[in-house]
């Protein structure tokens, strides 16, 4: 695969969920032969860790984008409510129940 960053920025959002699918099938195959000592091109493993990394970042660019986009269009109110429920989120986030 290969692609760069800019060039799956213009892809749609299924065709990036199923380029990862594809691209993580295609990791576990090369890591059950670079297990078994049949893998022959070992840089290609290094290719698609780099290129799952690359899916998950634009895949998460637009994620903040469509929540910055509601943000803005709920207007004052959400952000006013927005600061102090990310607080809540990232204390929680941790695991513990700070009940």
């Amino acid at each position: 695969m290969a692609s760069t960053t800019r060039e799956l920025r213009d892809l749609g959002d299924e065709e990036l969920v199923q380029r990862l699918s594809e691209v993580q099938g295609e990791l576990f195959n090369l890591r059950f032969q670079h297990v078994t000592g049949q893998l022959d091109n070992h840089a290609r493993l290094g290719q698609l860790r780099k290129d799952v990394a690359r899916l998950h970042t634009v895949l998460r660019e637009r994620e903040i984008a469509a929540a910055e986009a509601l943000a803005a269009g709920s207007g004052d109110q959400a952000t006013a409510a927005g600061s102090g429920n990310q607080a809540t989120a990232a204390g929680s986030a941790d695991g513990e129940d700070r009940s």
